[in-house]
């Protein structure tokens, strides 16, 4: 009996030590950091040169973006934009293609997955296809999300390890349950994290850009920047307008003349009634 009660004693002890280790690495305020960095250590995506600049490099950064263009097919350029993304070590992880019917032009979008390092060359040969509409980037920084994750990893990790030790020690078989019970929640803890940890590590490894391809006369075009574009735009609003306008003038003419027709039978029945009147 003693024997059996100085063992829960221990798995207990295990379990608390562990549990608080948990908690204490999952709070909000992130793990201990020093001037270093995390636990001490010192940082290896921060420090300070000689003239007092802050370093930045090898921080954790998340860059999402869209491209859009006009291109002259947007099938056969949805296709070369693929070749492009592969070609600097991407992947395409969404196309969609949408022939030309119709009433409806041809367009194309696609989600591509780029090499962070590779991102700026791919945008430059992206935008080659065609007339661009418009181009944004954001970048975001994790890095101390990242730092966060880790320490949490490690910390699970020990606690793993401690129970795995205590199982391996284990002869009763109340403690036993009470070990496994308690290593299955922290394993299955640890795992969620480095899934995690896997998923943010694909974001800042590969840039996610949504690129949109339209066919030609479909979007509008940028604004002009010199005195040349903004006439050709202005000559291309007005044919646009009188083009409108024509249409317009197509569309009503049917209905004038019903309307014009319903009011020459009024006129006459007028005119007749007032001859009438005048012969009586």
């Amino acid at each position: 009996m003693k024997r059996t009660l100085a063992a829960t004693a221990i798995v207990l002890a295990a379990l608390l030590l562990s549990g608080c280790t948990s908690s204490g690495s999952s709070d909000s305020s992130g793990p201990p950091v020093s001037d270093g960095g995390v636990t001490g250590e010192p940082a290896p995506d921060k420090g300070v040169t000689g003239g007092g600049e802050v370093v930045t490099d090898n921080r954790d950064v998340i860059t999402t973006g869209t491209v859009s263009l006009t291109v002259k097919d947007p099938i056969t350029a949805a296709q070369t934009a693929a070749d492009i993304t592969e070609k600097a070590g991407g992947r395409v992880d969404s196309r969609t293609e949408n022939p030309s019917v119709d009433d409806q032009p041809a367009s194309a979008n696609l989600v591509l997955r780029i090499p962070a390092d590779e991102l700026d060359n791919a945008v430059v040969e992206l935008k080659k296809l065609g007339t661009v509409n418009r181009v944004s980037l954001n970048s975001t920084d994790i890095t101390q999300q990242t730092q966060d994750i880790e320490a949490r990893i490690t910390s699970l990790q020990t606690s793993v390890d401690r129970l795995l030790s205590l199982m391996a020690k284990a002869t009763d078989a109340t403690d036993l349950i009470a070990i496994e019970s308690a290593l299955s929640q922290r394993q299955s803890e640890l795992e969620g994290l480095q899934a995690q940890r896997d998923y943010l590590a694909d974001q800042v490894d590969f840039s996610t850009i949504s690129l949109e391809l339209y066919s030609e006369g479909t979007v509008d075009p940028p604004n002009p920047d010199n005195f040349w574009d903004g006439l050709l735009a202005g000559w291309n609003a007005l044919m646009s307008a009188l083009g409108g306008a024509l249409v317009a003038i197509g569309f009503l003419l049917p209905w004038l003349a019903v309307l014009g027709a319903i009011g020459a039978v009024v006129l006459l029945i007028v005119w007749l009634s007032t001859r009438k009147r005048k012969a009586a």
